[in-house]
């Protein structure tokens, strides 16, 4: 039964959650944001970056591109980028100064003996 004298109350028209969100858990309450496309991508290339520079400089390059297409921030991915170039660099740098050092280091015994098979203390040398 209704009041007469109370003005007919009537509840407000539940509102329809933005596209791409769901639907809020109770009334009032605000709806989770929709995933950021790439950015698990950038957090992945990001810690990669450390452990295999050259696949985390990758994924990073491919996280920048997805975050700058749709403006999300892209300062993780980028620090990804940088971390995995430097520490790509690094790792030439290092493999080539090995390689130096073993390849210079059999040069050196190679002019010393002349050309020929040559064993030395139980390794064989090939000059030639």
């Amino acid at each position: 039964m209704t009041d007469p004298t109370q003005p007919d109350y009537t509840p407000p028209a539940a509102q329809q959650p933005a596209p791409g969100y769901p639907a809020p858990a109770y009334p009032g309450a605000a709806a989770a944001p929709a995933p950021v496309p790439g950015r698990g991508l950038a957090i992945t290339g990001f810690v990669l970056a450390f452990l295999l520079p050259l696949i985390g400089m990758i994924i990073s390059i491919i996280a920048t591109v997805k975050l700058g297409k749709i403006g999300a921030p892209r300062g993780l991915s980028i620090a990804g980028i940088i971390i995995g170039a430097i520490l790509t660099v690094l790792w030439i740098v290092i493999a080539i100064s090995v390689a130096a050092a073993v390849f210079g280091g059999l040069a050196v015994i190679c002019s010393e003996l002349g050309p020929g098979v040559w064993d030395v203390d139980g390794v064989t040398y090939t000059c030639g």
